[in-house]
């Protein structure tokens, strides 16, 4: 699967990512907001209770991308796990995202990067696993600790599409937007179904991801906006047919809060409950350090580089074939460079409303 402005972690087949690290280079965004949810990790592996010494502990990190958003919460985890357990325990640590994900970029990060949790804790082993998060991918009560970020706001597939636009949130139909719905919530059902089966009794997952804020009109829709914009002038120069166009959909959805507390209305959802939940404003590191967008030129390349690292693969999934990789990669440069003219002309604050949660696995 690939992406839009952040990475999926197990949804829809797409085009692979682009190679060379270049969705590590550009999640400054994802970065910048996971310390709510860290905070929350830190208090889950603090309150979990350990396997026997002889079994193995196990934590997951779902939709991993490249991994270089992945170090900061695996690494604070098990500095809060450590002193529990003592030194010298093996941590097993399973990365998870589709089969097309950029892995040797993910490995690279893991063994090269400053910032890598294996530098501190050389007792930790790190795999990866090649599959949807909408499946179950570790084995029944084998994980303690689960995490999750900028990932599940991603579906499984595209249920209908959008004619309108690239992203439900910015359609009209509202037919379109009913299917993107329903298919968010079977797909929610599903990903809650396989955490269960997977967490230990008393294991824990947190999850940060892009949630609706609650309002009409959202800033950081506005991406969506270039990027339509973008593709409709590619459209329009030939570049692209109208069949290509017609087939680009950035397959996401944001859910509220009503939304994803729905599986729970009834109590625990196959053994999982709700320990904690909240909606967030995640920070907008990109107008930040434009001088407010002031540098028209720095934020528009930031936004746009951002979207490109995370969406265009998947867009690029409708091209047609016959134009081999070159087409692809003309593609990507093309609606890049065209999302700059248009970001430039339209520079406000892009704060993203997230949900931040936290889930137990009840006894069984």
């Amino acid at each position: 699967m690939a992406a839009e402005p952040d990475r999926p972690g197990g949804s829809v087949a797409a085009a692979p990512m682009e190679g060379n690290g270049a969705y590590n280079r550009h999640s400054s965004v994802q970065g910048s907001a996971l310390a709510p949810a860290i905070a929350k990790l830190v208090e889950a592996a603090a309150a979990v209770p350990l396997p026997p010494p002889a079994a193995s502990l196990a934590i997951a990190d779902y939709g991993c991308a490249q991994g270089h958003n992945s170090l900061r919460p695996i690494g604070a985890a098990l500095a809060a796990l450590g002193p529990r357990f003592g030194e010298g325990r093996a941590v097993s640590v399973f990365h998870t995202d589709l089969p097309g994900n950029d892995w040797a970029a993910l490995f690279d990060t893991i063994a090269r990067d400053p910032a890598s949790y294996r530098k501190r804790f050389p007792q930790t082993f790190a795999a990866a696993i090649g599959g949807s998060f909408f499946t179950q991918l570790l084995p029944a009560d084998s994980v303690t600790l689960g995490w999750s970020s900028w990932a599940l706001h991603w579906l499984s597939a595209v249920p209908v599409s959008i004619p309108d636009h690239l992203q439900v949130g910015c359609s009209r139909d509202a037919g379109v937007r009913a299917a993107f719905a329903a298919q968010a919530a079977r797909d929610w059902e599903s990903f809650l179904a396989a955490r269960a089966a997977e967490l230990r009794p008393g294991g824990r997952i947190v999850l940060l991801f892009r949630a609706d804020g609650g309002t009409a009109t959202e800033p950081y829709l506005g991406i969506f906006d270039a990027a339509w914009r973008a593709v409709l002038e590619l459209e329009g120069s030939g570049f692209l047919s109208a069949g290509e166009r017609a087939h680009m959909v950035v397959p996401t959805y944001h859910r509220s809060l009503e939304e994803i507390r729905a599986p729970f209305a009834a109590g625990d959802f196959h053994g999982l409950a709700i320990e904690h939940d909240m909606l967030a404003l995640g920070e907008d590191p990109i107008w930040r350090d434009t001088g407010q967008g002031a540098d028209a030129a720095s934020y528009a390349a930031g936004w746009a580089s951002f979207f490109r690292a995370a969406a265009f693969p998947t867009l690029a999934g409708a091209l047609d074939d016959s134009g081999g990789p070159g087409r692809r990669h003309e593609f990507f440069d093309r609606a890049e460079a065209a999302m700059r003219t248009y970001l430039a002309q339209d520079r406000i604050n892009r704060a993203m409303p997230l949900a931040c949660l936290t889930l137990m696995r009840r006894e069984r």
